[in-house]
Parts: C-alpha cells; structure tokens; sequence
C-alpha cells in the first residue's frame, strides 16, 4: 500500500520538474560528453544492491538513460516504454539502464511496481550526472538527472545524445537509431 505522504512528496516533485521545464535545462553543472567521446566511467549499484560500472558493457550496445525521478509521470511513461520494447532491444544486443540521483530503495520499489525488466542505477552521489552533463538544480532547493539519453556503441564511445526528450515515444525512436547505428557500422 502506498503511504499518502510520499505520494504528496512525489506529486510535489513531479510537479516541480514540470514546472521548471526548460529553464531548468540551462542549469547544467559541466559539459555534456561529444558523440564520438568516450563515455565517462561510471560504477554505481542496482536496485537489488549489486554494482556495475561502464566497464563491464564493453562490447555491447548501450542505452544509458537519465530521468528526474522514480514513480512521477513522465518519468513511469518513459520506463515502461522500454520495458514493452525490452524483445526489440534485446533483439540489437542492446542493454537498456536507467539512471536517476534516486538511491537504491527508490528504484527497487519503482522497478517492482512497474515490472521494469532492466536495471536502474542510483546515482545517489551524482557524480555520474554531472559527469554526462545532465545534473540539473531545481529551484535551488534540490537536484535531479534531466531527462536525457546517450546510446553508447560497443567501444565505449558516445554514438547518440538526445538532449530533450519526451518521455512519450522517445523508446521507440531510440529503437530506430540504434537500428540506423548498428547498420552503419
């Protein structure tokens, strides 16, 4: 059962991402990565606890994805697009991880409720959205990951940035580039 305290805290912050929309996008803490540099290094945990780093996707394709926070709209939309996408990526070799300045009890429960069949990395630190540029500070009170894709080829270097995305659909169009990507390779 949800606590209706959290869900008005949730509600809040969702509602304050929303609200600072592009503004917010302006507020970036370092550079974005090029396409064609090499991806920053990156060793956080799951929502089961268990830590990954970059390292271990050598060789793979990779959709690193970056979202404002668990169980808020946009944010729910966009996850379970990938997860009713999960056999199409699957399919191109592709690794899908989502990462968010949530911490690891967040995720378990946001992955649970939404049967998200991928992992989800607490950047709990966020160290590793100011690395990839996208740490952003929401009304000077909090910060969060802007809602921002990398594909991130088999050499560890960055193929795609999608700086402004809509949860809505943005699955699917991540799908037809990593289709064009691995065809031009």
């Amino acid at each position: 059962m949800r606590n209706p305290r959290l869900t008005r805290i949730r509600a809040l912050a969702a509602l304050a991402v929303l609200q600072i929309g592009a503004a917010a996008s302006s507020l970036s803490y370092s550079a974005v990565p090029a396409v064609g540099m090499a991806a920053p290094e990156f060793r956080l945990q799951d929502q089961a606890g268990a830590w990954h780093s970059l390292s271990e996707y050598r060789g793979k394709w990779l959709v690193l994805y970056f979202y404002p926070k668990d169980d808020t709209p946009g944010c729910t939309t966009q996850a379970c697009e990938f997860r009713d996408n999960i056999f199409a990526f699957n399919k191109l070799g592709a690794v899908i991880l989502g990462v968010s300045v949530d911490d690891v009890a967040s995720h378990k429960q946001f992955a649970e409720e939404h049967s998200l069949p991928f992992t989800l990395l607490a950047d709990s630190t966020k160290e590793t959205a100011k690395s990839y540029g996208v740490l952003r500070s929401v009304l000077g009170i909090m910060e969060i990951a802007a809602r921002e894709t990398f594909i991130i080829d088999p050499q560890g270097r960055i193929a795609k940035h999608y700086a402004a995305v809509d949860p809505k659909g943005h699955s699917q169009a991540v799908l037809t580039d990593l289709k064009a990507l691995q065809t031009a390779r």
